[in-house]
């Protein structure tokens, strides 16, 4: 059942101090379907163990573009591995050398980026949405990363009525680089998503989501 505006804004207020597993464990209790995104950059891990550590068999779900770097793909093989990831992995439609050769990778603003954008990464989370159904989206969206998500909180609404948590949402990336620290989590700096382009910048999922 959806919670009213006035019972999320509550909810957020008394979230706002506590750590991402109680958030997790609270949430966890009513949730049918969860579900986890994540694109295995720099902070990924944390995420992934915080939710796993909490519900082993929780789905994850990765939008590979097909441009992530070398490292990227090593640092995803280790984490399914280590964390024993329930994963469900989507790529686009078109191969990397047919979108090369179609779009190359656009300039942030242009309209071949909007078409880029929709066949690397939006399709392909239409593709997960549709799929799993999920009543409840765990994302490591964190405020202090870019001016749209200082607009979110905690807890908020998709456009479907998913119930998007972001257990780390008030978390800066000194936060964060402790938590993987005390809990052994490997991090890999050498992440390029090429829809964001700037690290500032959003992907586009999380604007419509």
């Amino acid at each position: 059942m959806r919670i009213s505006s006035e019972k999320l804004a509550v909810l957020n207020q008394n979230l706002r101090y506590e750590s991402p597993s109680e958030i997790i464990s609270f949430v966890l209790e009513k949730a049918q379907k969860p579900l986890v995104t994540t694109s295995f950059g720099t902070h990924s891990a944390a995420l992934l163990h915080a939710v796993t550590d909490i519900k082993a068999n929780t789905q994850v779900v990765w939008c590979d573009t097909g441009y992530n770097t070398a490292a990227t793909y090593s640092h995803a093989q280790h984490l399914i591995e280590t964390l024993s990831l329930k994963i469900d992995i989507f790529v686009p439609d078109y191969s990397r050398g047919f979108i090369d050769s179609w779009l190359g990778v656009p300039l942030p603003g242009s309209e071949e980026h909007k078409i880029f954008s929709e066949i690397v990464k939006l399709k392909p989370f239409k593709k997960a949405l549709k799929r799993h159904q999920p009543d409840v989206w765990f994302t490591n969206l964190r405020k202090s990363q870019t001016e749209h998500r200082k607009s979110l909180d905690v807890l908020t609404y998709t456009s479907d009525g998913i119930l998007k948590v972001c257990p780390f949402f008030h978390f800066d990336d000194a936060a964060i680089d402790e938590y993987m620290a005390f809990h052994n989590l490997p991090s890999e700096p050498d992440y390029v998503d090429p829809v964001k382009a700037f690290e500032n910048r959003e992907c586009g999922i999380h604007l419509s989501n």
